[in-house]
């Protein structure tokens, strides 16, 4: 392509609405630009890219085994009534209807699309297994769009779904989509990790994501670089801290006041706290460490109240809470719901003398505590002296805290490591969540009907060009991999107006080409100055320089990623470039 020809409007300076590197070079190496928030139009040379991604993924699908098929981007509401997610996706579903009044949605995720095609397709075990792939804009109402490509309202997806008869057949099938991914980034240049995850609205047991590293990522990924142990921050589990063996005994004995200990031995005592809600304010005001307090939330798990408690020190992690409970949706109280439900305030709730219909979960590390200091349930008091199960009964323990710098790895205890990331890929295990919801059954090989055992798995296409160029770039612009680049060569011509250097790039456009290098000639009246610096922010993986020496044959070259360019005589030059591009 002649750069002449086509349309590439790079910018000299950074938007001002870009966030991330990902952002700022997409926009102004003239790849992508905004309509809408969250809503990117790709210009020819983002376009080139996302094909060539797409290449990638369908060659390993199509090596793992999966058949594309393209479903629609309107489902009707029914549908997704049937399967019970209607009301349960949220405001991210786009929601609309037609001129007849009927509900549509536009395609979020297509579970409930793909298993209606199988149910009335597929009647028989010896179709299984089977499993469809499709790459398709996705839509999703995002409260907050940002960082370009990496959250947005319109994206390209690529997702799967596999059915099977047995769960050991979808065991296979997963395995086989996990190491298909593998290769998918790999092969994309992607430094990246497989951690245990949530498997959140789309629903399933066993589930990994795929988190590109990136200090900009909104995942945070906990590894043990021992035992090899990674998750999702949402799901990682930790052992207690090295400190935690100092603890002291018999606990609180710092909060409690001589004559409180003698009048009423071994019960709480209340503390007057006057305007102290927070930990840090507790620790001061009453001399204890934040892990000699127990810290009580006030939960709406599907509309029924609880009270969680984690160790002052600790962070809840609501996700965990949610699979302990086996909730669809968990909510903080209202001020209002915290005075009606548990008779209490912010900053002062606790679990001593709640209304019995209040459930009390609590994280393990709470099990083990001596004594501890908890809201009292009344403004600008607390108790201290509380025992845990002595003094308030605990429905059920569970690890329900983050994981945090400094703990162990609960596998073999080691300590845990914590990295950003950017989630590019997800992979489930379904079983017959939707299958069963949507009445899709097959014929087993005695003549029961059975539903489908299912899998889902995702990738996100468009959010991968945006992660690669994360990883991928310098201060001067991006910097692709060979196998995702618009163009293996770029081709610069200095004086244009030169008819040598005109002529021996015309040869080597032809050339590169008939070699199979896909070539972007930059044949425009400029200034070499800025022909360098648009070379630089575009990012292919070889610039051709043809200038002073061109009546000798001779051209100057510079992989992107190298520091210093060298002389190459001009015939070398297409052997030269399919080796390093790759073609």
């Amino acid at each position: 392509m002649k750069l002449r020809h086509t349309l590439v409007p790079t910018l000299r300076n950074d938007p001002s609405d870009a966030e991330t590197n990902s952002h700022r070079f997409l926009i102004r190496a003239g790849l992508i630009r905004s309509l809408a928030s969250g809503v990117y139009s790709y210009l020819p040379l983002g376009l080139r890219v996302l094909r060539n991604i797409e290449r990638i993924v369908r060659e390993e699908m199509e090596k793992a085994g999966a058949v594309e098929v393209l479903l629609p981007s309107l489902h009707p509401a029914e549908l997704w009534q049937e399967s019970g997610r209607w009301d349960l996706y949220g405001d991210e579903l786009m929601r609309l209807k037609d001129r007849h009044g009927r509900s549509f949605a536009l395609g979020a995720t297509h579970e409930e699309a793909i298993t209606a095609l199988v149910r009335d397709e597929v009647k028989s075990y010896k179709k299984l297994p089977l499993t469809l792939f499709q790459i398709q804009t996705k839509f999703r109402d995002e409260r907050r769009p940002r960082y370009g490509l990496l959250r947005g309202r319109e994206f390209v997806m690529k997702d799967a779904y596999s059915f099977d008869a047995t769960p050991e057949g979808l065991d296979r099938s997963y395995a086989v989509m996990y190491e298909a991914y593998s290769a998918i980034f790999r092969r994309c240049g992607l430094t990246f990790r497989s951690v245990e995850a949530d498997s959140g609205s789309i629903g399933g047991t066993d589930t990994h994501e795929f988190m590109a590293l990136a200090d900009i990522g909104e995942d945070t990924i906990v590894h043990c670089e021992s035992c090899g142990y990674a998750a999702n921050i949402e799901l990682a589990e930790s052992a207690g801290r090295a400190a935690d063996a100092d603890l002291p005994e018999p606990g609180l004995a710092a909060a409690l006041t001589d004559a409180a200990s003698a009048t009423m031995p071994g019960q709480p005592q209340t503390a007057d706290t006057p305007d102290v809600r927070t930990i840090t304010q507790l620790t001061r005001f009453l001399g204890v460490e934040a892990r000699e307090i127990i810290k009580s939330l006030a939960l709406l798990a599907d509309g029924r109240p609880y009270v969680v408690l984690v160790r002052g020190d600790r962070e809840l992690n609501e996700t965990k809470v949610k699979r302990l409970l086996g909730a669809s949706v968990v909510e903080m109280m209202s001020e209002a719901d915290i005075a009606g439900l548990l008779g209490s305030v912010p900053g002062f709730i606790g679990p001593v003398d709640l209304d019995p219909k209040v459930g009390i979960v609590a994280d393990e590390e709470v099990r083990g505590m001596p004594t501890a200091v908890v809201g009292a349930n009344a403004v600008d008091r607390h108790l201290t002296g509380v025992v845990p199960e002595r003094h308030f009964p605990v429905g059920r323990y569970g690890d329900l805290r983050m994981a945090s710098p400094g703990d162990a790895c609960k596998r073999c205890g080691e300590p845990l490591q914590f990295a950003k990331g950017i989630e590019v890929g997800h992979v489930f295990k379904l079983g017959t969540k939707y299958s069963e919801a949507l009445r899709a059954t097959f014929l087993d090989e005695h003549g029961r009907s059975l539903p489908y055992i299912m899998g889902c798995y995702g990738i996100g296409v468009s959010r991968l060009l945006s992660a690669i160029v994360e990883q991928h770039h310098d201060e001067a612009g991006i910097v692709w991999p060979a196998a995702v680049a618009p163009y293996g060569v770029h081709l610069i011509v200095i004086q244009t107006k030169d008819a040598a250097q005109a002529e021996l790039a015309e040869r080597l456009y032809r050339e590169l080409r008939n070699a199979g290098c896909e070539v972007l000639l930059d044949d425009r009246d400029e200034r070499p100055g800025a022909k360098f610096a648009d070379a630089d922010l575009l990012g292919l993986p070889l610039r051709v320089t043809i200038g002073k020496r061109a009546a000798d044959g001779i051209v100057e070259c510079k992989p992107r990623s190298a520091a210093e360019p060298f002389e190459l005589e001009a015939d070398k030059l297409p052997g030269y470039a399919a080796a390093l591009t790759g073609h």
